[in-house]
């Protein structure tokens, strides 16, 4: 897959000069709904011989059109991930845009002009919801207005899982809540955030459950604090294990959150290593033991439901 970053105005060589199906959309999660549109213009450039490109961010709009909420913008996939998800679904070509005000607030007939016609596309698929300005004047429905019937418009209506619209906000929500089997059901598959292993204060090795202390991408939405069923992939291998999102409350509480895996049947030094971490299932939420004893006792309790969680 051949990936193009530019910023408006962009240098008309950067543009594959042949004919093309093109995506529109961010696709922050690569969710079921997502994969439904990339989907369908996969399908349709076969089917006519083109290839097929996709126009993405490289961040949330939202950063231009609404008012910044510190730790409002934090991911579904960071930017690796969503173009290996794109990649798998057959798109050809991606185009990273950089967007900014300058960009953002092109009028939508220079949009139009620029960043779909001027790109020889054919063919436009979108979701029902995707807009390139303002809603009231720049949505799915105004956009044959501007098309000046240079290209076919393809729309894809929504996805649903157990009777609910997928979206990004609500996966959010769901992992905000520490309901990933929910958030998992609308992405497709398992939930997974990236970081490398740090050192942190051993407490685990000497309960005899040592942890991976994982530092992970600061824009990674995590699931809220609660012990979880995960697997980690390091090396290339991916080993099962449960995690902590917390304070670490039993030994005098932290003012900031860390991420411990208890990775199990491993024993390697893995300092330094990037990891992906895999949110399988929530198991109970952090809790302030009497006694190192009992902690123990839960540690090993929180093994045997996360074994039998991800035997299933």
């Amino acid at each position: 897959m051949k990936r193009i970053k530019m910023k408006h105005p962009y240098n008309p060589e950067d543009i594959i000069q042949e004919d093309i199906v093109l995506i529109l959309g961010f696709f922050d999660g690569v969710h079921l709904a997502h994969q439904k549109v990339i989907k369908e213009g996969v399908r349709i450039a076969k089917e006519r011989n083109l290839k097929v490109a996709l126009m993405t961010f490289n961040r949330s709009p939202k950063i231009v059109y609404q008012k910044y909420q510190p730790g409002e913008y934090h991911y579904l996939t960071q930017s690796e991930q969503k173009y290996t998800l794109i990649e798998k679904l057959g798109v050809d070509i991606i185009y990273e845009v950089f967007f900014n005000s300058e960009f953002g607030n092109l009028p939508p007939q220079d949009f139009v002009q620029q960043y779909i016609i001027d790109w020889n596309a054919k063919i436009v698929v979108a979701g029902f919801d995707y807009t390139y300005g303002k809603p009231n004047i720049a949505s799915m429905e105004h956009l044959p207005q501007y098309s000046q019937d240079k290209f076919e418009i393809v729309q894809v209506g929504e996805e649903k899982v157990s009777d609910e619209s997928i979206s990004s906000t609500l996966i959010r929500q769901y992992i905000k809540e520490g309901k990933v089997d929910k958030a998992n059901a609308m992405l497709g598959y398992t939930y997974e955030t990236i970081g490398y292993v740090v050192h942190g204060d051993a407490r685990g090795r000497e309960l005899g459950y040592p942890t991976a202390n994982v530092h992970s991408h600061p824009y990674t939405l995590l699931p809220r604090v609660g012990v979880y069923a995960v697997r980690l992939t390091v090396k290339g291998q991916q080993y099962n294990g449960m995690a902590s999102v917390g304070y670490n409350v039993t030994f005098g509480e932290r003012h900031y959150i860390t991420v411990e895996v208890n990775i199990f049947d491993f024993n390697d030094v893995i300092y330094g290593d990037d990891v992906k971490v895999e949110w399988v299932a929530y198991l109970r939420d952090e809790e302030k033991y009497a006694s190192v004893d009992q902690l123990i006792e839960q540690l090993e309790q929180d093994k045997v439901d996360t074994l039998r969680v991800l035997s299933e």
